[in-house]
């Protein structure tokens, strides 16, 4: 991945399209701030903040076309909407590696730069291999593999997290146009309430609920949305596994789960094709478990926000399904 970046950052240069990284570039008064995300859950957390003065904002979602975020690669065009940015917002986990390149050359001196991983601090949780889980095969270069733990990158579907998160890019967006500093809190407040309510009807349904255990048959990227209302689960991969393959071992282990606990539905999520889910099913006694979709919302695409696909709207769909799978 970096030499692709490094080729890519050559390739600007020798074109001359890398001026623009040498902050002689001015912006002006009328010119729109430029805030660039990377994934869905960002971009639509700053739309929410930004509100109706978008015509003082301009939000731009990197991953817009169903990517996901643990294979992305940026093009050309996506180095220079970061470079030129004046806000850039990203999860910060191993997915982003090649943003530490970018924003070395980048010499925009007044960039503001949200590592979200960063802004939790003690929150962020180191991935997790559960029992019964497959050993990660993964071929990826990890090259700081040797500085430390690996942490699970799916921030965001925590409500609590997300709650948390709109706080800091708030401030952020303030301090880039204090003019409409009071609009762009009030929009926030309002917002982190809808968060709070939703993380409310969360608890609410896992309090009501006698199961109180998920089983996955696909990698598992919800270890922040289980822990936040104490449920316990089981998973043939971790949450950023490239995985697709489950032994045998694996199968029989997680239908012995659901035999055990007496689970109702097995789990996958939304780029899952069903195959191992129904392996899993196949291998229980009673093989008759429904099997249901939670969505990662790391691959929605610009298409599903313009057809009004929202954080919170595809968190309440995840609140419907996850009472179904814990009955």
């Amino acid at each position: 991945m970096k030499k692709i970046i490094a080729l890519l950052l050559s390739v600007l240069t020798v074109f001359g399209v890398a001026g623009i990284f040498s902050g002689c570039a001015t912006k002006s008064q009328n010119d729109k701030i430029q805030i660039v995300t990377t994934i869905f859950p960002e971009y639509d957390w700053v739309k929410e903040i930004v509100g109706e003065k978008t015509d003082r904002v301009e939000i731009t979602m990197l991953l817009d076309s169903g990517a996901d975020l643990h294979s992305y690669q940026p093009t050309a065009d996506d180095i220079v909407k970061v470079a030129t940015c004046d806000l850039f917002i990203y999860v910060g986990g191993e997915s982003d590696d090649w943003v530490e390149d970018v924003l070395k050359t980048a010499k925009n001196k007044d960039m503001i730069v949200l590592n979200l991983l960063e802004v939790l601090g003690d929150r962020v949780k180191e991935e997790e291999v559960k029992e019964g889980m497959e050993a990660d095969h993964d071929e990826h270069e990890h090259e700081h593999e040797e500085e430390g733990p690996e942490y699970d990158e799916h921030i965001w579907l925590s409500l609590k997290n997300a709650a948390f998160l709109c706080r800091t890019i708030a401030d952020k967006i303030k301090t880039l146009d204090p003019d409409n500093a009071d609009a762009y809190e009030a929009n926030a407040v309002s917002y982190v309430e809808k968060l709070n309510a939703l993380d409310k009807r969360y608890a609410d349904a896992v309090d009501a609920a006698t199961c109180k255990t998920l089983l996955f048959g696909d990698r598992f990227p919800f270890r922040y949305l289980v822990d936040d209302y104490g449920l316990d689960y089981y998973a043939a991969f971790v949450g950023c596994s490239a995985e697709t393959e489950a032994s045998f071992e694996t199968v029989a282990f997680l239908a012995n789960k659901v035999d055990e606990l007496g689970l109702k539905a097995i789990l996958q999520i939304e780029s899952a094709d069903g195959r191992l889910a129904q392996t899993i099913r196949q291998q229980t006694t009673a093989k008759n478990q429904t099997i249901l979709t939670l969505n990662s919302l790391q691959s929605v695409k610009a298409a599903d926000v313009k057809k009004g696909a929202s954080y919170l709207t595809e968190m309440e769909k995840n609140l419907e399904v996850l009472k179904d799978a814990l009955k």
